[in-house]
């Protein structure tokens, strides 16, 4: 089946997306406006992205010392997306927007990952940066950046990690002072100058837009000049590759912002990954002094987002954001390997079927897709792919009740996605990773090879267990904040969402035995959660959240492929849809109640007994 069908079945017959179209902002569309940005999306996808996505692989990025060079088709992928309005889907039609849904915005979307992860200048970055300024600026500042962000004339960034620092962003050491003594007065935003040094920052520098806007993270020192320690002096910053006038025109200067260089990658290789410096003097900038600054250059010039001190809250709504895309291309790279898995399963002859006596060495060799452990393979695949796209449209489709839902539904929705974001990126990140290993193994050695794509897949999706937050960091957040919070009300109303599907599905003879047994591993959750919080030895508690992470993501999946399941019988059983499809539905769900879901007990094991292994491990004895 393909992506689209799934995509019309996860869309329409499972979350009733067609419903949105009651509400205010979405009532001018339609399934048929729904469809055409679907459409638009699968064909743009395929001309402009597919055809080049090896291409992106063996020509990397290259630096001659003034420019990166990307390859042609990058740059055409790039205007084209950008034409087609996608920037800007999601936003008012005043701005040039669709104001459509966000679950229609990520299922389109997802034909450009699917299609060529490294083609096309990373667009969610851009309108993940243009959003949180729409979110956390002021008007100028929307209408200056955001806007020509989602016209695609400006590309964006977010700029977190430092080279001593990764992901504790409470080490950062940027800095930011301000420009002089009316630094207030920029009608951008408090203009402050920074220095400092940022790493791993995906686009910073490229020619695909005419201009790159940083959003960087740094610190302003406290009163008696240093920094403040922690997180507490984080603030938010506009940092423009190429300055800026009010009206959002170029004033022909370029912005003390220098590569240092580029990083060379397992994966993900079109799109260039940068170390940057802040203010190193390479272009510096005329104005104000930039006092408190030392060395060579005055800084470069930032313009302050929100207020001092609030810069990890306003970055957050970025990061959150790109957790649930990242979440989604791990789900589409492994949807890619999946097809062309399957495709070459179809078609390549291997072995014979074993009958009563044997092996009958005169017949013909049967397409390995009938034996046994190759339909393993396939249906892990599908049922880790397949759960992951519908995990993160049901995250999308939050979204949209947060926005525009009843504010009772609206609230209740922030809370679940509250609970969720570490799931959805998370748990797509490491099991459509294994989905392309899976890929691998089926097609043998020719999938170790580069004449197929499938090696190409496992590399680019091995990125996604690494950024946005580390499997480990997603642990911690999970473990040591979510489930906590508000006294473990985001738990309880997830666990009464789960309860209410397999209150269902016990009525449904078929899903009986799979609602028994999320029943059960839901209970069992309950109980780990509560025994990793005995004792008062936090450190102890969260010795084990990686293996609580992997248990609680399997947790959800089985519930997301039991309601998906319910869906599915309920059509067949009234004679609506694609049998085939429904039944496949149906075949990777009990693929994943008998094969995944079982996993969980070895997992929360060692949770619920605060097994001390990894944390009693002296370093000498490595």
């Amino acid at each position: 089946m393909t992506l689209r069908a799934t995509l019309d079945f996860l869309l329409y017959d499972w979350l009733g997306v067609e419903s949105l179209q009651q509400r205010a902002r979405f009532s001018e569309h339609s399934r048929e406006t729904f469809d055409a940005v679907l459409d638009m999306c699968d064909k743009l996808a395929a001309d402009k992205f597919a055809p080049h996505a090896r291409q992106s692989d063996v020509e990397e990025p290259w630096f001659d010392g003034e420019r990166v060079h990307l390859p042609a088709a990058s740059h055409a992928a790039a205007r084209a997306y950008a034409a087609s309005g996608m920037l800007a889907a999601a936003q008012d039609y005043a701005i040039g927007g669709m104001q459509l849904p966000c679950v229609v915005e990520m299922a389109a979307n997802s034909f450009f990952t699917k299609a060529g992860v490294g083609i096309g200048g990373g667009s969610m970055l851009t309108s993940g940066n243009a959003n949180l300024l729409m979110a956390h600026g002021t008007e100028m500042q929307k209408a200056v950046f955001a806007h020509h962000e989602f016209s695609g004339r400006f590309a964006g960034t977010m700029c977190l990690s430092e080279p001593q620092a990764g992901s504790s962003l409470s080490d950062i050491a940027t800095r930011a002072v301000p420009d002089g003594a009316d630094f207030e007065r920029d009608p951008l935003g408090p203009r402050y100058r920074l220095r400092g040094n940022k790493m791993w920052i995906s686009n910073g520098e490229h020619e695909l837009a005419e201009n790159i806007i940083h959003l960087v993270l740094a610190k302003i020192p406290g009163p008696d000049g240093r920094l403040i320690p922690g997180t507490r002096g984080i603030s938010l910053f506009i940092v423009p590759k190429k300055l800026v006038d009010a009206h959002g025109e170029l004033t022909g200067e370029r912005n003390d912002v220098a590569l240092a260089g580029l990083n060379h990658k397992l994966g993900y290789r079109g799109i260039p990954n940068t170390l940057l410096n802040f203010g190193e003097g390479k272009h510096p900038v005329r104005g104000a002094s930039g006092q408190g600054l030392d060395g060579a250059g005055a800084g470069a010039v930032g313009y302050l987002v929100g207020k001092p001190g609030d810069g990890l809250s306003c970055m957050f709504h970025m990061m959150n954001e790109a957790r649930i895309a990242v979440g989604l291309g791990a789900a589409m790279i492994g949807y890619a390997g999946y097809e062309v898995s399957l495709a070459y399963a179809r078609e390549r002859p291997q072995g014979r079927p074993v009958g009563p006596g044997g092996k009958d060495v005169a017949q013909p060799q049967v397409p390995i897709i009938r034996h046994a452990d190759v339909k393993r393979m396939l249906l892990a695949q599908k049922s880790y792919c397949e759960g992951a796209l519908a995990l993160e449209l049901y995250c999308a489709r939050l979204v949209d009740e947060l926005h525009t839902g009843e504010p009772a539904a609206a609230q209740q929705a922030g809370l679940l996605l509250e609970m969720l974001t570490p799931i959805a990126k998370s748990w797509p990140s490491e099991w459509c990773l294994e989905a392309n290993s899976l890929a691998i193994q089926v097609m043998g050695g020719y999938g170790y090879t580069r004449d197929f794509p499938v090696e190409q897949y496992w590399r680019d999706n091995r990125l996604n267990m690494i950024h946005e937050g580390t499997h480990g960091i997603q642990a911690l957040d999970l473990l040591g904040r979510k489930v906590v919070m508000h006294e473990g009300r985001g738990l309880q109303l997830l666990a009464e969402r789960i309860g209410a599907s397999i209150a269902r599905a016990k009525g449904v003879e078929s899903q009986a035995e799979y609602a028994a047994a999320l029943e059960a591993a839901l209970e069992h959750l309950g109980r780990a959660t509560r025994a990793a919080w005995q004792g008062g030895d936090a450190q102890r508690s969260l010795a084990n959240a990686t293996p609580y992470l992997q248990a609680f993501g399997h947790t959800v999946l089985a519930w997301i492929w039991l309601d998906v399941a319910l869906c599915a019988h309920a059509m067949l059983d009234a004679g609506e849809g694609d049998a085939d499809l429904l039944r496949g539905k149906l075949a990777a769900s009990t693929y994943f109640f008998r094969y995944e879901l079982p996993r969980i007990g070895a997992w929360l094991g060692v949770v619920q007994s605060r097994d001390d292994t990894c944390l009693a491990m002296a370093e000498a004895w490595f």
